[in-house]
């Protein structure tokens, strides 16, 4: 909406300067070819995203002065905080990091961003840095074209360092000729007033350039070019400040409620920093000169003090901000709830996928892998309510005879109705977000992405073959045949017993543990075959059941099988894939015959129908 209302009249704008003055033109074309230059590298960053960056995210993150670290390196080697910021929301949605971590990540980008100034008016303005720039454009094109993701990454970080570097050269060289035709110096405006006004011209020129970077390259570049007062400068790189935030805000559109709340945390950092440096303006100043005396910047030298009180207002924001975190926090969580659904109360949604995902493979991948554990803890409390048993005393330290005892006196659970409002809407989701992220990803992440869609099938999959037991479950628990009645609490007794095994691996994070409990679960699949060892050849030859209980049993324990092969093939694929060695073996277990063509359609919202319609 803001770009749709900004365009028609920065258009105009850009006219009516061509016209008057051809300098504007270089000036101009400076900031584009700035701005393009910031896409390349933001590009070329997000290929090497799969890497170091949320590898070692969690680690980087525990702690505060970590996750503050982190943002402020992060800042400084993409130098970007408007890309940090959208990443960082796209890893809080992904749930990679918690709100908390996440404002520490901001707090540091805001930091991280004043790198920026510094190399600009240290090194931009007293260097002929165009020369640098076309040996990078030349070999950053270069690798561009090639296949490897690895080499295209390096290819748009050169082509966009190479375009920056040409870009602040443009705008220099502008702004030098643009003073012999007009002076902006002379539209200079003092005192109070004039902090207002260039704070808030510094806050809109961020807004339509989407990049403080790119406005502070300006405002340095027209200082060094004396178009602009020393006092004006201070008061735009406040306003650039704030401006930046609008990224963030329109990043966090498509996130989910904490992505905003992440979006809400950024604007009130901001705006107190502002507000700080604007209430104490000449104070700051004072530092500035104190500082720059003792660090060796001449008295003149107004471009690098200008980075010295960037740096010196971003840091006082963080020093007075950070105490208060926890207390932002519960502030944003208590006026920013998610908005009800407009179905039934009880129908779940999905939690972890939303648009602010897909910023970048990997936390698109992570989003899938999130829901579809989602997915199946839910499917497990279905399956111990189906077969008769409460959650608190199957995961307690009972005995498992002792649990399903007294099953048959618990009334009957609707699976349909829980298919209906705690599994069909995920589910459709995952497959929905799913086949739109494939076109971000290559082919070994769309391989991964498919295994956590087979996950999800083989979840949905186990609560079919529950209701299809569920029937002979209910109706053999209360039958005066023991042996029937025997045989059904067996299959009970396996299935609570996977389930509580199951529950171990969703609650631990020890690659070790979890694979033992998979393989004790697997044997699960052995034992109690009443077909293979011939105890259902025993209890007709004896007649101690009729044919029909026969034909029961060996149909249901088809079933009690195929709930236990899907429920351990998800759980090794959700949870076994985070071991390091486990990356392209995560699926060793699935089925040879498994592929593509066994994947249903999302399931469709109007016309899906339930397990036992499927």
């Amino acid at each position: 909406m803001l770009r749709n209302v900004f365009l028609p009249f920065i258009v105009i704008l850009l006219g009516v300067g061509f016209w008057l003055s051809p300098n504007f033109k270089e000036i101009s074309a400076g900031v584009a070819i700035f701005l393009f230059g910031m896409l390349a590298l933001e590009e070329g960053f997000r290929l090497f995203s799969g890497g170091l960056l949320e590898r070692f995210l969690k680690k980087a993150t525990d702690r505060l002065y970590k996750s503050i670290g982190f943002g402020i390196i992060t800042t400084t080697l993409m130098q970007s905080s408007s890309l940090v910021s959208v990443l960082t929301i796209s890893f809080l949605s992904a749930g990679l990091i918690g709100l908390q971590e996440g404002i520490g990540i901001i707090f540091g980008a805001n930091l991280g961003t004043t790198t920026g100034a510094w190399l600009i008016a240290g090194l931009g303005l007293k260097v002929k840095i165009s020369a640098y720039a076309m040996p990078m454009l030349t070999f950053g094109i270069l690798f561009i074209f090639q296949k490897s993701k690895t080499l295209k990454g390096i290819g748009y970080i050169l082509a966009g360092l190479g375009f920056l570097f040409l870009g602040i050269s443009f705008m220099k060289e502008g702004f030098e000729t643009f003073k012999q035709t007009i002076d902006l110096s002379a539209y200079a405006v003092g005192g109070f007033k004039g902090l207002l006004i260039f704070t808030g011209i510094g806050v809109f020129a961020t807004v339509v350039m989407q990049s403080s970077h790119a406005t502070l390259v300006l405002i340095i570049t027209a200082l060094a070019a004396g178009q602009i007062t020393y006092e004006n400068a201070l008061a735009l790189a406040i306003g650039a400040n704030i401006g930046t935030t609008i990224t963030a805000i329109i990043g966090s559109m498509g996130a989910n409620i904490d992505g905003k709340r992440l979006a809400g945390a950024h604007l009130i950092f901001n705006l107190v920093t502002a507000a700080i440096a604007i209430a104490a303006i000449h104070p700051f100043m004072d530092a500035v000169e104190w500082i720059s005396q003792h660090i060796g910047i001449a008295e003149d030298d107004y471009t690098l003090k200008l980075a010295v009180f960037h740096t010196l207002f971003n840091l006082t924001g963080i020093i007075v901000m950070t105490p208060f975190i926890g207390k932002m926090v519960t502030f944003l969580k208590h006026y920013l709830k998610p908005k009800p659904t407009i179905s039934k109360p009880d129908t779940l949604h999905a939690k972890y996928l939303n648009p602010a995902a897909m910023e970048l493979s990997s936390t698109a991948i992570r989003a899938v892998k999130l829901e579809s554990r989602r997915l199946f803890k839910h499917a497990l409390r279905i399956i111990a309510s189906g077969i008769g048993v409460h959650e608190k005393e199957l995961y307690s330290d009972k005995k498992l005879d002792d649990v399903i005892h007294d099953r048959c006196e618990h009334a009957p659970y609707d699976i349909d109705d829980a298919y209906a409002f705690q599994i069909k809407e995920i589910y459709g989701e995952i497959f929905d977000f799913a086949a739109q992220a494939q076109s971000i990803l290559d082919p070994d992440e769309i391989h991964k992405l498919y295994e956590f869609k087979i996950a999800s099938l083989d979840t949905v999959e186990a609560i079919k073959a529950l209701k299809h037991l569920q029937k002979n479950l209910i109706r053999y628990c209360n039958s005066d045949n023991p042996h029937i009645k025997e045989q059904y609490q067996k299959m009970v007794r396996r299935i609570a017993k996977l389930l509580r095994r199951l529950r171990a691996v969703t609650t631990t994070e020890d690659p070790e543990v979890i694979s033992q409990t998979l393989r004790k679960a697997r044997r699960l699949l052995a034992k109690n075959e009443i077909v293979a060892n011939g105890k259902i050849d025993k209890l007709i030859r004896h007649q101690l059941i009729t044919n029909e209980m026969a034909t029961s049993l060996i149909n249901d324990n088809a079933y009690v099988r195929t709930l236990i092969e899907n429920l351990i093939t998800a759980a090794e694929i959700l949870y076994l894939s985070d071991k390091p060695d486990e990356e392209a073996s995560s699926t060793e277990h699935l089925s040879a015959e498994t592929s593509d063509t066994n994947l249903p359609n999302q399931p469709d919202s109007g016309t899906d129908t339930a397990p036992s319609e499927t």
